[in-house]
């Protein structure tokens, strides 16, 4: 059956669907934009040229793949580009969070032992500091994630195995004539790339700030996590931390 061009209501298009009342395809005249995935069949938008359309406007967006079911497969970002097609606003990439045991490492008096060696040794402990902290986090299964001068920040699926890789770190340090001082705490931390962020980081680097030269210091979430470890705690009382809340800390007495 033919399209009735000249008729009024019940006119139909080329592929048998009927037009509206005033006889105009709608689906040609409002802002389109197609989603294809790149390994499939292309898949022209409805009102793209070379589909007879006269769309005002027309954005094309391929998704790695073949298959053309938005479901299966990068469902948030086919979503994200649907909803900035129909509101004009982009939605805020919502930031994966993970529950993470949190170290912060800090070489004591760093500054006196910088002008009592000069720069250049310096420089070389320094390295040699560096080397022996990336091991020990090896060896534990820790995840490096910055270092800012002479501290490290780094994170542990699991807060017995940060505990122990601290203290290896503080033991193994001091045979080369550096002390440190360590801090955790574990929560939910927000990863953007590979760096972390959140009140349990802050809360973290308060907690080691709080540590005493040579000391191993936990919050006492830490501590009620590794109950049955066999990792010992020395009671060091309740501490009002900077910018956080009042936290009851324990420091390591043995692993």
């Amino acid at each position: 059956m033919g399209a009735d061009v000249g008729g009024a209501s019940g006119r139909l298009r080329g592929d048998g669907t009927p037009l509206d009342d005033d006889g105009l395809d709608r689906r040609c005249t409002e802002p389109r934009s197609g989603r294809d995935r790149r390994g499939g069949a292309v898949l022209p938008a409805v009102g793209e040229p070379g589909r007879g359309g006269r769309a005002a406007t027309h954005e094309h967006v391929e998704f790695a793949g073949a298959d053309h079911s938005w479901w299966t497969q990068d469902r948030d970002a086919i979503l994200a580009e649907i909803e900035e097609l129909v509101t004009g606003v982009r939605p805020a990439p919502e930031p994966d969070r993970v529950l993470a045991t949190v170290l912060f490492t800090d070489i004591v008096e760093s500054t006196q032992r910088v002008r009592e060696l000069g720069d250049r040794s310096w420089a070389e402990l320094l390295a040699r500091h560096h080397a022996i902290v990336r091991r020990e986090l090896e060896r534990f299964r820790g995840r490096e994630v910055d270092t800012a001068g002479d501290g490290f920040l780094a994170t542990f699926d699991g807060p017995a195995r940060a505990v122990r890789a601290a203290c290896a770190i503080c033991d193994e340090v001091r045979q080369i004539g550096i002390d440190i001082r360590a801090g955790l705490h574990t929560g939910e931390c927000e990863v953007m790339g590979e760096n972390v962020r959140g009140i349990a980081v802050h809360t973290g680097a308060r907690v080691s700030a709080a540590a005493e030269t040579g000391e191993v210091l936990v919050s006492s979430t830490v501590k009620d996590l590794v109950a049955g470890s066999g990792i010992t705690f020395d009671d060091r009382g309740v501490h009002a931390l900077k910018g956080v809340d009042a936290w009851h800390l324990y420091a390591v007495a043995s692993v």
